[in-house]
């Protein structure tokens, strides 16, 4: 994967895959604290102390007919390669929770990607089951997005609907921009 919004896109569709109902996406980056944080959590059937434990191991996956398991052990390495580390916390019945940190300044740094894209790309699957929500801190500037509310607005209109998503995606788009506007 090229960058980590990908990784978190991953993460977020184990999430929805685990049946979870509600899924958390936090990133803050502090470029004066060297650090880019992730952290993914939710509220899915969640993993055993094994099964948690095998989460870094490439050759382990929970879907049937896949022999490999490439998303966390991937994201894993990422974060190594910048200086940063990975843990991966999980309790049956409780959920997932995933919490990663690189070096912001380090050369082997991913970037972080599109998240926009990637909240949309989330939200057009079928958010009807699951909300997100998404926080982004960007040198102590904060950004909020939460589809629960979202829908709570929309009514009876469907928060997938094409027009809908474009509207979304141009707003996280915009937020995310002023975020870093001093």
């Amino acid at each position: 994967m090229d960058d980590l919004s990908l990784h978190i896109l991953d993460c977020a569709q184990n999430s929805v895959r685990a049946g979870a109902t509600s899924i958390v996406i936090r990133i803050e980056e502090d470029p004066d604290k060297n650090v880019l944080v992730i952290d993914i959590e939710d509220n899915g059937s969640g993993m055993d102390t094994e099964s948690s434990a095998k989460a870094l191991d490439p050759f382990y996956t929970t879907k049937p007919n896949k022999r490999i398991g490439m998303g966390i052990p991937l994201l894993a390495q990422a974060a190594q390669e910048a200086g940063g580390a990975i843990t991966v916390s999980s309790k049956p019945g409780q959920g997932t929770a995933i919490h990663v940190s690189f070096k912001y300044d380090n050369i082997d740094r991913k970037p972080l990607g599109n998240m926009a894209d990637t909240i949309i790309a989330l939200i057009a699957h079928d958010c009807a089951a699951f909300d997100i929500k998404y926080t982004h801190i960007y040198c102590g500037n904060n950004f909020e997005f939460d589809t629960h509310n979202i829908k709570a607005v929309l009514q009876d209109v469907p928060i997938n609907d094409p027009a809908v998503l474009m509207d979304l995606k141009d707003q996280i788009e915009c937020a995310l921009q002023a975020l870093r506007v001093p």
